[in-house]
């Protein structure tokens, strides 16, 4: 009997795959595809992240999905912005509890086996400007909002009215150190990439009170 699990991990590079990829690889009538794909979910061997998205069951020997990298799968085009990407640079201390993303499309959130996956639309002008590819070694690339870009989200999807560096250190406890890295040209391209007057008036404030 050919086992679906076995397959796509000796075919595909990643433990997480699409109901495209699995058709291609099983090959035969609909009909048989189909049947496969209901056995294996029936024993546990795949598990439905959502409709056409699947994961292997995980086992001992086996990496675990990277939900960061798992994001932008699930709906897309997205990248990894607001809480997440500030978490993974380190700049606020608290865990996260969903994976937090900005998309093209309308706003949506998939709570499925792997976790919880929410997607705010951000409208701007060039909807990959400073969103970096961060490689890993053993996972497709994760598309990363910088952390100004990040901030820069969160302002609009949380509605902020920030005037610049202040409510950024006292409501999510990022100090100044941490954004040494950002710098005036950064800001100016952001300003010119949204359209947001709220977001636009906290990154004049931001880059004034980081003396950029």
């Amino acid at each position: 009997m050919i086992r679906l699990k076995d397959k796509i991990l000796d075919n595909l590079p990643y433990p997480f795959f699409s109901a495209r990829d699995a058709m291609n690889l099983l090959g035969g009538t609909q009909d048989r595809r189909h049947g496969i794909m209901k056995r294996a979910m029936a024993a546990g061997e795949i598990i439905r992240i959502r409709r056409g998205l699947y994961t292997v069951a995980q086992r001992a020997h086996m990496p675990v999905v990277n939900p960061l990298v798992l994001a932008q799968h699930v709906y897309g085009p997205s990248y990894i912005s607001l809480e997440s990407a500030l978490r993974y640079f380190d700049l606020i201390p608290e865990g996260v509890f969903a994976v937090t993303s900005v998309s093209l499309k309308k706003s949506a959130q998939f709570d499925t086996a792997l976790g919880l996956f929410t997607y705010d639309r951000v409208p701007q002008e060039i909807f990959y400007t400073q969103v970096e590819r961060v490689e890993s070694p053993d996972a497709p690339a994760i598309l990363m909002a910088s952390p100004v870009k990040a901030l820069a989200d969160y302002v609009y999807v949380y509605k902020k009215d920030w005037p610049g560096l202040g409510p950024v250190r006292d409501s999510l406890r990022i100090e100044p150190e941490g954004l040494a890295s950002v710098t005036g040209l950064q800001i100016d391209n952001l300003m010119h990439n949204y359209r947001n007057g709220r977001v636009k008036r906290f990154l004049a404030g931001l880059k004034r009170d980081l003396g950029l």
